[in-house]
């Protein structure tokens, strides 16, 4: 009997490490994970990092596991994505010095040594801020000197892990777009940028496409895990990018994925950049395409700490149980709870549950969840306008995919709202799994079966969506306002 063929991905994402098996069909056979541990930094206000020793050995020990849930089966590749701004520093043996998440924010004091802010949007399709890896490094280079001066290196996550396994070390594109230091319509590393944050070029490393064979699975690695000798390890890239894979999309598609955060995103084949500077353009991970991006913040984010207040113990088929049997036309609360809209200058620093006053006895915590789940479909609302506005979508239909989507009533939310479509494939859940899937079978010559359309949700209650979206927008300005 033939082994079944299958890939391993390893995905790093902000809250959790999560390592996967996948048939070449894509299909997700097995998944483990495990609570990224942060430490706060107590020389700066905003400051996070985690240990990468400690990581990895959570990723050898999520290995293990997974492979025995899934016996037989014959590793032909690995591949690897993750949180994109995050970081690894290397020392000069190669040695992992520190790990910097997307959420740290070092360098944010540092923000205003770049002079020409617009100049940086232009090169590199976001507007600058300590969010980026490049300011990050700022904050190493200013608090600790000690790091700074055994820094040889430094690469994405998900490129760190990939150089773990196979011991060749790069820097995929789409993670590159997310540096500060990175030409997005050049595909290049920029010296002019370099020049802006005070930081030599020869730190950084060889940059390399997604798709690409790094070389063999190290013989250390083959044998703790029992994998083949002849496995790969193969250049995969940001989570988001193997998301909006997972989805198959074509050309001017619009794809939204929600996890920690909602970027909305537009498939493209030219570099556009917001002459207002709200919209992110980022590489993709296919050759000479880009991704226009407005994102919605810490939605997913909300939502989970929100589910652990008022449904601790319940599944997410229990919330939307209790949700359909609310009277949604008779609402007992607005939320707005500090998502990101694009066309606002300055994020909101409050959020709020209103609802009348004295408490309602018809107000349940079906009610709260409800609101967050509203305002997370406004959110993206607003910024797949300000997505179509700096690139009209014609279609009628968008993508959606990853687990803050798992929700029915959520994915009814955005297609009354934005009067689309919203499809889902077989998957949708585990979307930069299924990403990395795809790019492993694509570089090896695998044939996978097509991906089908699991769920189309079409608009529905217009009217009545319209005046509920009136009223969170009043909430929100409220809130400015405190």
């Amino acid at each position: 009997m033939t082994a079944q063929k299958g890939y391993m991905i390893v995905d790093i994402g902000t809250g959790n490490v999560r390592v996967a098996l996948a048939s070449v069909t894509g299909e997700v056979l097995s998944i483990e994970r495990d609570n990224v541990q942060y430490i706060k930094d107590e020389k700066y206000p905003e400051a996070q990092y985690f240990d990468p020793n400690r990581l990895w050995s959570q990723i050898e020990v999520l290995t293990q596991k997974v492979l025995q849930n899934v016996p037989g089966l014959e590793i032909k590749a690995i591949t690897a994505s993750s949180q994109r701004e995050g970081i690894v520093l290397l020392g000069k043996k190669g040695e992992a010095l520190i790990g910097l998440p997307n959420h740290d924010h070092r360098g944010r004091q540092w923000e205003s040594i770049i002079d020409d802010k617009s100049r940086v949007y232009e090169l590199t399709g976001r507007y600058p801020s300590s969010l980026f890896s490049a300011m990050k490094l700022v904050g190493i280079r200013e608090r600790h000197p000690e790091l700074w001066q055994q820094l040889s290196t430094f690469t994405s996550i998900s490129d760190w892990a990939q150089y773990k396994l196979c011991g060749a070390l790069g820097y995929e594109h789409s993670q590159a777009s997310e540096t500060l230091l990175y030409d997005i319509e050049q595909k290049s590393w920029s010296v002019e940028l370099c020049k802006v944050f005070n930081i030599d070029k020869k730190i950084l490393p060889a940059l390399h496409s997604s798709g690409t064979i790094l070389g063999p699975v190290l013989s250390e690695y083959a044998a703790k895990f029992n994998i083949a000798a002849d496995a790969v390890v193969i250049v995969g890239g940001a989570d988001t990018q193997l998301a909006i894979k997972s989805t198959q999309p074509s050309l001017e598609d619009v794809v939204i994925v929600s996890g920690t955060t909602t970027p909305i995103t537009k498939v493209i084949d030219e570099y556009i950049i917001d002459k207002k500077e709200r919209t992110w353009t980022n590489r993709h991970t296919e050759n000479d395409k880009y991704i226009l991006e407005a994102n919605a913040g810490v939605t997913g984010l909300n939502y989970q700490r929100l589910k652990e207040i008022f449904y601790p113990n319940e599944s997410y088929e229990v919330i939307e149980n209790e949700i359909g049997s609310t009277d949604i036309l008779h609402s007992q609360c607005i939320a707005s709870l500090g998502s990101t809209i694009a066309d606002e200058k300055t994020p909101l620093t409050k959020g709020a549950f209103i609802f009348n006053a004295p408490v309602s006895h018809l107000l349940t915590r079906a009610d709260f969840v409800y609101a967050t789940l509203w305002d997370i479909a406004c959110s993206i609302k607003e910024n797949y306008n300000t997505l179509c506005n700096v690139s009209p979508h014609t279609t009628d239909y968008v993508w959606v995919c990853g687990g803050g989507l798992q929700s029915p009533t959520l994915r009814q939310f955005v297609a009354n709202l934005i009067n689309k479509k919203v499809r889902i494939r077989e998957g949708f859940q585990h979307a930069s799994v299924v990403g990395g899937a795809l790019i492993c079978n694509e570089t090896l010559g695998e044939k996978e079966t097509a991906s089908i359309t699991l769920e189309e949700t079409s608009p529905k209650d217009m009217d009545y969506s319209e005046s509920l979206y009136e009223q969170w927008k009043s909430a929100r300005a409220a809130l400015r306002k405190i």
